[in-house]
């Protein structure tokens, strides 16, 4: 797998059930200490609601992932907002559900229900983008040889994240991870070339 699915920016949804209003948020993230500033500035902005409760999930190989019910009952909120990012198969998002009690109890299969559909309607709303999984490689080598590199760049087409000219030539390239054993394999061919690990 070397391509995964995020969304492309912030979107909204909402659900509303019993006079109970549901907000909720689809957020694209790349870490967790985005997502704690994320929740912590929806819970102030939100302060007057009964519950803001998330979920989210990281990384190309969707292991790193949290459900958070912020005090309703077990399971009724984080979990069914997880199970649809579950489902639509998306990874590098953070969705927050901010509820407004109406006044009436919905009762466990009421939240899940809401919380599930507010949260369906932010990811319906929000542009899915396929993204690559890259890998970076890193190298030194000798002027002479700046036209023989330039040619595996043009053949395979990295992109060129940093490159340097002093007493050797440094560059670092990204590429699809599963375009990275082919491109190693034509830059060892380099006389005088070095891997920077």
């Amino acid at each position: 797998m070397d391509s995964y699915k995020t969304i492309k920016s912030l979107s909204e949804g909402a659900y509303s059930e019993k006079r109970s209003k549901f907000l909720a948020f689809a957020i694209p993230v790349r870490s967790v200490e985005e997502v704690k500033l994320l929740v912590a500035e929806y819970q102030k902005k939100y302060y007057d609601a009964r519950h803001v409760c998330y979920a989210y999930m990281l990384g190309a190989e969707r292991t790193e992932f949290r459900a958070n019910d912020n005090g309703e009952p077990s399971g009724t909120a984080g979990k069914p907002i997880l199970g649809q990012i579950n489902s639509n198969e998306l990874t590098d998002i953070l969705i927050i559900v901010v509820r407004y009690f109406g006044g009436v109890k919905l009762g466990t299969s009421g939240l899940i229900v809401a919380y599930r559909l507010a949260a369906a309607e932010a990811i319906a709303a929000a542009e899915v983008i396929e993204k690559t999984v890259d890998e970076d490689v890193s190298f030194l080598f000798e002027y002479p040889f700046m036209n023989e590199v330039m040619r595996v760049v043009k053949e395979e087409s990295p992109e060129i994240i940093a490159q340097g000219y002093d007493n050797d030539c440094s560059m670092t390239l990204r590429i699809r991870k599963d375009s990275m054993p082919k491109l190693r394999a034509r830059l060892e061919k380099v006389n005088s070339l070095r891997f920077l690990e």
